[in-house]
């Protein structure tokens, strides 16, 4: 396991417990762990980076992991976020859209086009969200998109094989809802918890 990870259940450990647990550096800039956010709830404030079936880093160069953590399939990411106890669970579609309502809204359901929530929720924004532009990993193992895109699993579903995510886009520098994400792809997961 990677020691960034090791220090991340340490501490989401600590919290369980109530014990306080500060900050932690990574390869990008010292953060918090997690942060309640404006929609009341506690969120991860960076993306996961635990080993286990189905997660991958970018590439398969473990230095993009420590950058911009794991990227999982929509199953993996369930798992992910429960393995770190207390209440920790994959956010739902709803979770995503009460979130991003309080930063501006997301593409055209916003004023903007998603741009004040993009900024608020990207890396170094007003939220302390930092969201980072990961990429991705399609379902037959082609890694694309990153510093472009950063795409976010909810843990909605449409049907057997697809589930909506959210998309940081750069180029657009906007935050969207994309319906139909291939459950086999692999991408970024953050957790949330009442």
């Amino acid at each position: 396991m990677p020691v960034h990870a090791r220090r991340v259940l340490v501490c989401i450990a600590a919290m369980t417990l109530s014990l306080a647990c500060g900050t932690v550096g990574d390869s990008r800039s010292p953060h918090q762990l997690f942060r309640r956010m404006a929609d009341g709830k506690e969120w991860t404030t960076a993306n996961l980076d635990l080993e286990g079936g189905g997660s991958y880093c970018y590439d398969d160069v473990e230095l993009n992991c420590r950058q911009y953590g794991r990227l999982y399939s929509w199953g993996s990411a369930f798992q992910a976020c429960r393995s770190l106890g207390d209440r920790w669970r994959l956010p739902s579609d709803d979770d995503w859209e009460q979130l991003t309502k309080h930063y501006g809204g997301i593409g055209a359901d916003s004023g903007d086009n998603g741009k004040r929530a993009y900024k608020a929720l990207l890396m170094g924004g007003a939220a302390g969200f930092n969201a980072v532009l990961g990429g991705g990993r399609s379902g037959d193992g082609q890694y694309a998109r990153l510093n472009a895109h950063g795409f976010y699993w909810t843990a909605s579903q449409n049907n057997p094989a697809a589930a909506p995510f959210y998309n940081f886009a750069r180029g657009s520098l906007a935050l969207y809802r994309q319906p139909d994400g291939e459950k086999v792809s692999a991408f970024s997961v953050r957790c949330v918890r009442e």
